[in-house]
């Protein structure tokens, strides 16, 4: 990324970067969000998947490869935005803490800036996870409550108004502020150890790496809030009346800490290929608009 920051183009090349992520990682976001709300078996009970690949299987086998993409319309028609807002929202969090335009950040400043954005994101993110998680936990043998992302729009409103669509808000921010942090700044850092030393523009596996680490670097932050938000976001109303802070002490109770890490697995085999891929559509992107609108 360069140290002269355009927040517009950042947004833009934002928007379509984050469309990238969902095409290449929403398959494996099922799965995650699948094991990390599927039921506690009981004492003779055999758990619902064993697994990240029984998971696959079992909702291949069941609903076809299609069932690996339930929910992609939500995040899809909600990801051009959101990832266009966190990108503009870093730009703007780099921008204000430069005394001039091409100064260069410290980590920490990075990591600030990368913060900054996440709580940009949370009032269009929260909504969007809430019926992403929704519709990914409905499965093939059992008549859905929700027939697509517009359906549990309408029916959460009526539920509960408002509210009910933005549940688990505030975990998504103590998801997002940290993780956003460490996602920009890893990038942002490995970019910079790769750079060519005459100045020159990086190559497609320099970003496919920085990239990717940076995906890694954000969910190993950000996984114990995802968990929580998680389930949360699927709970019936009234299960959790003092929100995520409820959600904690009955996991840490009945399934110890390590349960905090649920879905560790398809969200880190997920997180190098769709982070990958987000950032090499940003960085395509943004060589396009520099080409087209280079004073923009």
């Amino acid at each position: 990324m360069s140290d002269s920051v355009s927040p517009l183009k950042y947004f833009l090349s934002g928007g379509f970067g984050g469309v990238c992520t969902v095409l290449a990682g929403h398959p494996l976001d099922t799965i995650k969000v699948r094991l990390q709300t599927m039921p506690v078996p009981g004492p003779n009970e055999l758990a619902l998947y064993k697994g990240t690949w029984d998971c696959a299987k079992k909702t291949v086998a069941k609903e076809g490869l299609s069932g690996l993409y339930k929910g992609m319309g939500a995040p899809l028609c909600g990801v051009a935005p959101i990832f266009a807002i966190s990108f503009l929202g870093y730009g703007v969090g780099k921008k204000l803490q430069q005394k001039t335009p091409d100064e260069k950040l410290n980590l920490l400043q990075l990591f600030y800036a990368g913060a900054f954005s996440g709580i940009f994101t949370t009032s269009v993110m929260a909504p969007g996870e809430r019926i992403k998680c929704l519709l990914q936990i409905q499965h093939a043998d059992i008549k859905p409550k929700y027939n697509g992302p517009v359906d549990c729009i309408k029916k959460l409103y009526k539920e509960g108004g408002l509210r009910s669509i933005y549940k688990g808000s505030f975990a998504t921010l103590l998801r997002d502020v940290p993780a956003s942090g460490m996602y920009f700044m890893t990038y942002e850092c490995l970019q910079r150890w790769m750079s060519p030393e005459d100045g020159g523009k990086l190559g497609l596996i320099p970003i496919v790496i920085a990239g990717g680490s940076a995906g890694i670097a954000n969910w190993v932050v950000g996984m114990p809030p995802d968990v929580l938000k998680s389930r949360l976001q699927t709970a019936p109303e009234g299960t959790y009346k003092n929100g995520i802070r409820d959600v904690f002490v009955h996991l840490i109770k009945n399934e110890g800490p390590f349960a905090l890490y649920k879905g560790f697995v398809p969200v880190m085999l997920r997180a190098f290929p769709a982070n990958a891929a987000c950032f090499l559509g940003f960085e395509a992107a943004m060589n396009f608009l520099n080409w087209l609108a280079p004073n923009m």
